[in-house]
């Protein structure tokens, strides 16, 4: 029987112990590429497009478009890859109540049989009679947790499902950048399949203009057949715009949980690019890694890997755990009397004496957290990197776009000129085709180039890591 001073001399010993952890605590290591003065300023690439003011959470309001704000509330509540990343975080959810559960333990067992035992093993006695026998009862133990493993354990998990929700969030980000920019291909493409509509429009009036002088002998044979020419170069460019408008509907569909079949054909009026009234928010380094689910998602598992260099590091110590148990066992017509009843009282240690092996597991522990550092330098340099070219490559286009436009404008004066001059007589009607032609091809370069354009803004955006709460 065990005494209860023995009993209440273990608690107080364990108490006595306290709650001590070993292994170290997490802090963002200060060589940490996060903590570099460069990385926490403004960003090298800024320019007059863009205002250090911090990214809106919901940034593709910027654009003001109600349509869009509807498809991306659409997106976001039947995309596939975010219900797979939501049942991701709770099976993360479920580890960490696991986790936080493994002090105490507890069970109920219950039996019965009938025995017939063997005549030879009862001294060969005739006429052995069936008997039943039972066995219940109930046990709980509960983990000291002396040295902070179960702890450690539970730090671990909570890191585990933190970083989980940041992979939630990093996925919630691409989906919204991907439906704006399916979004933007959409009305992009409407806007150029607009403009070659309207070019067509304008050659099949040419040309049916010089068949009329060609056939009245005022124009050459040549010039028809140029024009015809002409008129199918243009009319060639219709099929692949409309392919990639429908493409681009295809993505929004299957983005927002849905068949491609059920594409919204209501999309297919719109002709009006993507455009923002204000330079572009972008903050500084500082909010851009605060921001990024990315970079919080590494720094999270090197915070897990920490705390696993304190579970192995637990292993050194002997493991204290106070149980007890009540019960009865033994043939049912003596059930619950003195003859079957038990129980037990007192503590269980467990003590993993092969060293070499405990210092092995943490070694691979500290291992694995100079490994995580490694890589959530990696993730703070990425994402640094990612919005810099970014941040380059838009005002490149940028620049690129406004030589187009004054290319553009020259061109339209220059085939208002020519109209002029035909009117006049001073030149010929190919000469005023030709101005013509020049003008369309710049707006046709102007078109492409705002579709560049919002891809480059998306993709900035998607950089900065916007787009959750």
């Amino acid at each position: 029987m065990v005494r209860p001073r023995i009993v209440l001399a273990a608690l107080a010993c364990a108490a006595l112990i306290g709650c001590a952890e070993v292994g170290p605590d997490y802090r963002v290591p200060a060589q940490a590429a996060v903590n570099a003065p460069a990385a926490q300023g403004d960003f090298v690439s800024g320019s007059a497009v863009t205002r250090t003011m911090v990214l809106p959470d919901t940034w593709w309001k910027l654009y003001d478009d109600p349509v869009l704000d509807r498809l991306i509330a659409q997106t976001l509540a039947a995309n596939t890859h975010l219900r797979f990343a939501e049942a991701n975080l709770e099976h993360s959810d479920a580890l960490l109540a696991d986790a936080d559960s493994q002090r105490f333990a507890g069970s109920v067992d219950a039996a019965t049989a009938w025995t017939h035992p063997s005549e030879e093993a009862v001294l060969k006695r005739v006429g052995v009679t069936p008997y039943q026998n039972y066995n219940g009862g109930v046990s709980v133990s509960y983990d000291l947790d002396l040295f902070g493993a179960i702890r450690r354990g539970v730090e671990a998990a909570r890191d585990d499902d933190e970083a989980a929700a940041a992979a939630r969030d990093l996925v919630r980000i691409n989906v919204v950048a991907q439906t704006v920019l399916a979004y933007a291909d959409a009305c992009n493409a409407g806007h150029e399949i607009a403009l070659a509509q309207k070019r067509i429009g304008i050659e099949q009036d040419d040309a049916q203009m010089t068949e009329l002088l060609v056939s009245h002998g005022r124009a050459s044979p040549l010039d028809g057949t140029r024009q015809q020419d002409a008129l199918a170069t243009i009319k060639a460019q219709l099929p692949p715009l409309q392919a990639a408008q429908r493409n681009a509907l295809f993505r929004l569909a299957t983005l927002a949980g849905q068949p491609p079949a059920n594409f919204d054909r209501t999309l297919l009026a719109c002709n009006t690019p993507l455009h923002l009234e204000q330079p572009l928010p972008t903050g500084d380094g500082r909010d851009l890694l605060r921001r990024r689910p990315d970079v919080r998602a590494a720094e999270r598992r090197l915070a897990a890997a920490t705390a696993r260099i304190g579970m192995a590091t637990a292993a050194l110590y002997p493991d204290i755990k106070f149980g007890a148990s009540v019960g009865s066992t033994g043939k049912a017509v003596d059930a619950l009397t003195g003859y079957t009843n038990r129980f037990a009282i007192g503590p269980l240690v467990t003590w993993n004496l092969n060293r070499n092996a405990v210092r092995a597991r943490i070694e691979q522990a500290n291992a694995q957290s100079y490994a995580s550092l490694a890589a959530f330098d990696g993730t703070v340099l990425n994402a640094l990197r990612e919005v810099e070219t970014s941040l380059t490559t838009y005002a490149a286009d940028l620049d690129r776009q406004l030589q187009w436009q004054a290319a553009r404008d020259s061109a339209a004066h220059r085939a208002e000129q020519a109209e002029e001059l035909q009117r006049g007589g001073r030149i010929d009607r190919m000469a005023r085709l030709a101005a013509e032609r020049d003008r369309w091809t710049a707006e046709q370069a102007i078109a492409v180039g705002q579709s560049t354009l919002n891809r480059d803004q998306i993709t900035i955006f998607l950089a900065l890591g916007g787009g959750w709460q």
